[in-house]
């Protein structure tokens, strides 16, 4: 039996990122996992039983609610896992977790959710004049051309990359040189269910960072008056609450089964920032939803607009509270051009099955490749 490691960035919540790694553990149950930190308890049955080795970073005090803020300590940190004596290395990436060094004889296959976003392209989004005092922003500056410069240097230790959407793919490309292969996120699109009866209010499930815009979907619905709930904590949860009227509902993170009902309960879904690929907007189909979204990123690749055959939701193109306000209009004079059930059979293209289908094909053909590689070098 080939000894399997999955690397993963850390371990404090269940988002899209963790969806994927759930699959990886269903996939290589007997793998070992290894992360840079781990809030216990804060995954999925499937992740937490796994055996879980961590970094440095994790004996960190307060790692659980900082942790963010040790992002220069991370390539330190990756680079101490020991990983020679593995046959194969998954790893799960949108920080550092694709920057291990594998053995010489290790095939190293990275699945990426996004490159390192904090020092590329959504750089001004986490440390701009806006975002970081004085002090910082004449420090970050030096950590971010170091991060960029290990995020591309680090690039070369991985045999192959699977991206998580073509959108992904496209900014492998630009940063690293490399191709990849685009393989999406998994859904569970069978635990969502299509309701006859709606509520009288629109719904946003989102961790809450500054890329995701939801300041955009605040103000667009103070300005309509309509009712908005709001899934998610997170580093903005101080200002957004600061902005929202009495319409506004925060919920906090909410347990599966009352998620489920939001779905199946909403008017439609509201995805206001541009996202690598984007799974609770997939979610929503599931429940026969229509979805509101930023038309950028993944979102292009799963969401019909109106105008196309089926519909599964509407796009805006200019990230505005004018935009957003004008697709909700949109959306509420258009509601019979969508079909509940047809919305939910589209969403039927993403199911966990498919995506470890489509991960396991993968990885037998680079296995193939790399052992014809390695008999290759071996002759020579």
């Amino acid at each position: 039996m080939k000894k399997v490691a999955i690397v993963h960035d850390w371990l404090t919540g269940m988002r899209g990122g963790e969806k994927c790694l759930e699959c990886f553990c269903e996939l290589f149950p007997h793998a070992d996992l290894y992360t840079l930190i781990h809030t216990k308890g804060s995954c999925s049955e499937t992740i937490e039983n796994m055996h879980i080795i961590t970094s440095l970073v994790d004996k960190i005090p307060g790692k659980d609610r900082y942790y963010r803020h040790m992002l220069p300590l991370f390539p330190f940190a990756i680079e101490r896992f020991i990983l020679k004596d593995y046959d194969l290395v998954l790893s799960s990436s949108h920080c550092a977790a694709k920057g291990i060094i594998p053995g010489p004889d290790t095939l190293h296959v990275s699945y990426v959710h996004s490159p390192m976003r904090y020092v590329w392209d959504m750089y001004d989004d986490y440390f701009g004049k806006s975002k970081v005092g004085r002090a910082q922003a004449l420090i970050i500056p030096f950590f971010a051309t170091f991060l960029r410069t290990w995020d591309v240097a680090s690039a070369a230790r991985v045999d192959n990359f699977i991206a998580n959407s073509y959108h992904v793919a496209k900014r492998i490309r630009k940063y690293y040189r490399r191709d990849a292969t685009v393989i999406h996120p998994p859904v569970d699109v069978d635990k969502f269910r299509v309701s006859e009866t709606l509520g009288d209010y629109y719904l946003v499930v989102s961790a809450f960072a500054p890329y995701k815009r939801l300041d955009l979907a605040i103000l667009a619905f103070n300005e309509l008056g309509y009712r908005l709930k709001v899934v998610g904590t997170g580093q903005d949860e101080k200002r957004l609450k600061g902005l929202a009227g009495p319409n506004i509902e925060f919920l906090g993170w909410q347990p599966s089964d009352s998620l489920v009902d939001l779905y199946s309960g909403c008017k439609a879904f509201i995805f206001p920032g541009e996202e690598d690929f984007g799974i609770t907007p997939l979610e929503a189909m599931a429940s026969g939803r229509p979805v509101i979204a930023y038309a950028k990123g993944g979102a292009l690749e799963t969401v019909r607009g109106l105008g196309e055959d089926n519909p599964t939701g509407v796009f805006f193109k200019e990230q505005s509270v004018g935009a957003l306000v004008k697709a909700v209009r949109d959306l509420e004079d258009n509601l019979a051009c969508f079909d509940p059930l047809k919305i939910k059979e589209h969403s039927g293209r993403w199911a966990r099955s498919r995506f470890k289908e489509e991960i396991t094909k993968a990885i037998d053909g680079f296995q193939k490749d790399h052992g014809q590689g390695a008999h290759n070098n071996n002759n020579r």
